[in-house]
């Protein structure tokens, strides 16, 4: 397998592998001149999202600069999508957000996995875990997503949570770490 197949299956990969580094480097050209765009220039910016991640299910979205991720075809994002300033993914493994999703500024999701052994994570040796979050997600400013996170539909995650572990349906959750608080 390459280092880009391994990768995408969830398994140890080699981060330095120069196939990756150069998509790395394109998927940052192309947020460059993004996130340079003048804030009236939304058709273009429009246009650049659409060619960026990998689905874009419909017109109705906004994504305020700066953005940054990854590889950006990895992320799928539904119908109606919006996420505010400073939003960053790190799209190692697939992110699909559902429809109706709102992302307050400064929230990052992460898929990338790295050892806590330091000589495994020296030799710049990782793996990745999808992220899901489903459909009606409102996420708060400034929370963080870590890998292989699921979170369900009908749910608020409150400013500032650490989301660790899977947040069922029909939920608000908040904190460090993350927790179920009230059912809705």
């Amino acid at each position: 397998m390459t280092e880009k197949e391994k990768m995408l299956a969830g398994k140890v990969y080699s981060a330095v592998d120069p196939e990756l580094t150069r998509e790395l480097m394109a998927t940052r050209e192309v947020l460059h001149e993004f996130n340079a765009l003048p804030p009236s220039e939304t058709r273009r910016m429009k246009e650049i999202v659409k060619g960026l991640l990998g689905c874009v299910a419909d017109d109705e979205f906004l994504i305020n600069q700066p953005f940054r991720c990854d590889y950006g075809k990895h992320i799928s994002i539904g119908k109606r999508f919006f996420a505010n300033f400073c939003f960053t993914v790190l799209d190692e493994a697939p992110v699909t957000i559902g429809d109706d999703c709102f992302i307050g500024p400064n929230v990052s999701i992460y898929t990338a996995c790295h050892s806590t052994d330091p000589v495994q994570r020296n030799a710049r040796e990782e793996w990745a875990k999808p992220v899901s979050i489903g459909h009606n997600v409102w996420i708060g400013g400034s929370v963080t997503i870590l890998p292989g996170v699921t979170i369900g539909d009908n749910v608020t995650i409150g400013a500032g949570s650490v989301v660790v572990g899977d947040i069922p349906s029909n939920t608000v959750a908040v904190g460090n770490p993350c927790k179920v608080i009230k059912k809705i």
